[in-house]
């Protein structure tokens, strides 16, 4: 089945279709589609959605969008749906974020528990149906890098139950336990239940 990642993000796309490898997944750039979404939603949910929405309405494509972000609970929550936008750093990288988001925790007691968030929200354009479904993880932040893989705050996220950051597991280790991995297979799950999948 052809599915649209309402996404041109290279690490997400990769993550995905190594988490589902049954579906063909297409990207917007690959169908010449070049909209930008503004991600206008208060929650992960929101944000998934619209972008899910639009998506499959320029496509006329089954269009499945994930909003996904880390939430700290010494900073109530944020950066959230800020993940990305959080470092006011001008073409902020995401060693920038990552800096950034422990110097703003330099003052709080350790540990410091965080969460990763994964909202995915398939929309059908032909049924007009919208779903959503949510993974997460816990873990918490650490004050240095640790790891050469993954991406975004990976590096920062340390798993005690693993004790490796999401950075020092492999694609597949990471995958089977992530807060997308988990949010992912949801999603297939409720596919199959909506009979567009056996």
């Amino acid at each position: 089945m052809k599915l649209l990642i309402g996404s041109n993000n290279r690490h997400k796309l990769d993550e995905i279709r190594a988490i589902l490898p049954e579906f063909e997944w297409v990207t917007p750039a690959e169908l010449g589609i070049e909209t930008e979404i503004d991600e206008t939603g208060a929650t992960f949910l929101e944000n998934a959605a619209l972008k899910a929405k639009a998506f499959a309405e320029r496509s006329g494509l089954v269009t499945v969008a994930d909003d996904s972000g880390l939430a700290v609970d010494a900073l109530d929550g944020r950066p959230g749906i800020y993940s990305h936008r959080f470092c006011p750093k001008a073409g902020a990288t995401d060693q920038d974020r990552r800096l950034y988001l422990i110097e703003r925790l330099s003052g709080f007691p350790k540990p410091w528990t965080a969460r990763f968030i994964s909202c995915a929200a398939l929309y059908d354009p032909t049924r007009g149906e919208e779903r959503t479904v949510l993974g997460t993880v816990e873990g918490e932040v650490l004050d240095a890098d640790r790891g050469e893989n993954g991406f975004g705050y990976d590096a920062i996220f340390y798993v005690s139950a693993l004790g490796k950051t999401f950075a020092e597991l492999s694609e597949g280790e990471k995958n089977a336990i992530s807060h997308r991995g988990a949010s992912f297979r949801a999603l297939r799950g409720l596919m199959i239940q909506l009979g567009m999948i056996a």
